[in-house]
C-alpha cells in the first residue's frame, strides 16, 4: 500500500495468526495505514528494547496488543503465566508507548464484569471479575491507567468469532453437520461479535484517536445456544439447538450469568451503530460455506 503519514503507522504484535490479529491488520491497511503485523517470534513483546526499537525503526503511531491469555478454564490453575500476558504484558508495552509518545491500543473482556446485571454494562459501570482471566484482564487495564501514558484506548469486547481460526461458532458448526442434537447453554447470555467488525471500528478509532475505555461489541444480546442455533440455521443444517442450564455443562472457571456491553460510547465515537450480532453470523457462515479459510 502507499504510505499515507496523514493516517498513521501501526504495529499489531499477533497480527500475522491470531483470530484478532489478521482482520485488523487488513481493516487498518485499509484505513490508509502502514501495518507491520508480527508474531511472538518475530518480536518478543517481552523485549521491551525490541519493542522500543520496533516503534522507533517502524515510526508507529500505534501500538495493537492482539496477544493475550484467553484460556478461561486453563487460566484458574495458571495464575501466573494469566497474569503475565494480561497484567504484565499491558504494563510494559505502555512503558514503551509512553516513552515513544505512541498511542497503546489494548483489547480486553467483560468478564471483568460480575455478570449480576441485569441492563448492559457501561464503561462507568463497577468491575467486579469472578475468575481469574477476568480478574488478570482487569489487572491489565489498570496497569496502562496507572503507567501515566497519556495515549491508550482499552477495548472490551467479547464472545469472538471469525475467519481463520478456532472459535465457538465454528466449533458449533462442525458438530453440527455429524449430529442430530446439539446441547448448548442457554442461561448465560452476552454480546458475540464479529471479528471483521471490531477490526473496522479499532481502526475507526485509531483514525479519530479519543482516549479512554470503550465497549466495542456487537448490537443485541444473546445466549450460547442462541447464538448456536443462529449459525446452525445459517449454514442450512438440520441439527437441533437445544438448551441446557449451565449446571448441566460445568466448567472450572465461573462464567458470567449476563455479561452483555453497551456500545453506546463506541458508536457516538465512531459515528455508526455496530451491527447487530445476528447479521454478522450469517454473514461469516456464508463467507465460510464459499471459502477454504
Amino acid at each position: 500500500m502507499t504510505e499515507n503519514s496523514e493516517t498513521g503507522r501501526a504495529i499489531v504484535l499477533g497480527g500475522k495468526t491470531g483470530l484478532l490479529g489478521r482482520p485488523l491488520t487488513k481493516a487498518l491497511a485499509d484505513a490508509g495505514f502502514a501495518v507491520l503485523p508480527t508474531t511472538r517470534s518475530e518480536l518478543d513483546p517481552f523485549d521491551a528494547a525490541a519493542v522500543e526499537r520496533a516503534l522507533a525503526d517502524f515510526g508507529a503511531t500505534h501500538l495493537f496488543n492482539t496477544v493475550a491469555y484467553t484460556a478461561v478454564d486453563a487460566a484458574e490453575d495458571d495464575v501466573p503465566g494469566a497474569y503475565r500476558l494480561n497484567r504484565d504484558l499491558p504494563a510494559l508495552l505502555a512503558k514503551c508507548c509512553r516513552a515513544a509518545k505512541v498511542m497503546l491500543v489494548q483489547y480486553s473482556t467483560d468478564f471483568v464484569f460480575s455478570g449480576d446485571a441485569d441492563a448492559p454494562y457501561t464503561e462507568e459501570d463497577a468491575t467486579g471479575p469472578r475468575s481469574v482471566y477476568g480478574a488478570s484482564k482487569l489487572a491489565g487495564e489498570k496497569a496502562i491507567l496507572e503507567s501515566g501514558l497519556l495515549q491508550y484506548q482499552i477495548l472490551r469486547t467479547a464472545w469472538l468469532f471469525g475467519p481463520g481460526k478456532k472459535n465457538f461458532v465454528a466449533t458449533m458448526l462442525n458438530l453440527a453437520k455429524d449430529r442430530e442434537e446439539l446441547r448448548v447453554v442457554g442461561d448465560q447470555v452476552g454480546s458475540p461479535t464479529y471479528t471483521v467488525d471490531l477490526a473496522g471500528w479499532s481502526a475507526d478509532l485509531a483514525l479519530k484517536n479519543p482516549v479512554g475505555i470503550f465497549h466495542a461489541v456487537g448490537t443485541g444480546h444473546g445466549s450460547w445456544c442462541e447464538l448456536a442455533a443462529e449459525a446452525v440455521a445459517a449454514a442450512g443444517l438440520s441439527c437441533r439447538v437445544v438448551s441446557i442450564p449451565s449446571s448441566e455443562y460445568p466448567q472450572k472457571a465461573y462464567r458470567p450469568r449476563y455479561s452483555v456491553l453497551s456500545n453506546a460510547k463506541l458508536a457516538e465515537a465512531i459515528g455508526r451503530v455496530p451491527r447487530p450480532w445476528v447479521q454478522t453470523v450469517r454473514e461469516y457462515v456464508y463467507s465460510q460455506m464459499h471459502t477454504d479459510d
